[in-house]
């Protein structure tokens, strides 16, 4: 799903592509570069509040470790499912 975002610096339209209906990590505007921690919920925006280049940067780390963790375990239950058939 594609989620638009308003700067809130720049006031320019924005656009993010999310697999879930719910979203809370760092955003940066394409145009301006100020940076974020946005929260999204059933395609609305719900938070939006300013961020340091640190604090971004942690953020997309973890954001990103949570992205393997579920990949990971995504993987272990698909070998599950097959050896549970087979």
């Amino acid at each position: 799903m594609i989620v638009k975002i308003e700067c809130p610096s720049c006031k320019t339209d924005g656009n993010m592509s999310l697999a879930d209906v719910y979203y809370k990590g760092p955003y940066k505007c394409w145009k301006c570069k100020e940076l974020f921690t946005i929260e999204i919920k059933d395609d609305k925006l719900i938070s939006c509040e300013p961020l340091s280049q640190e604090e971004f940067e942690r953020q997309q780390e973890a954001h990103k470790e949570q992205e393997g963790d579920l990949k990971k375990q995504q993987e272990i239950d698909a070998l599950r499912d097959k050896f549970k058939q087979g």
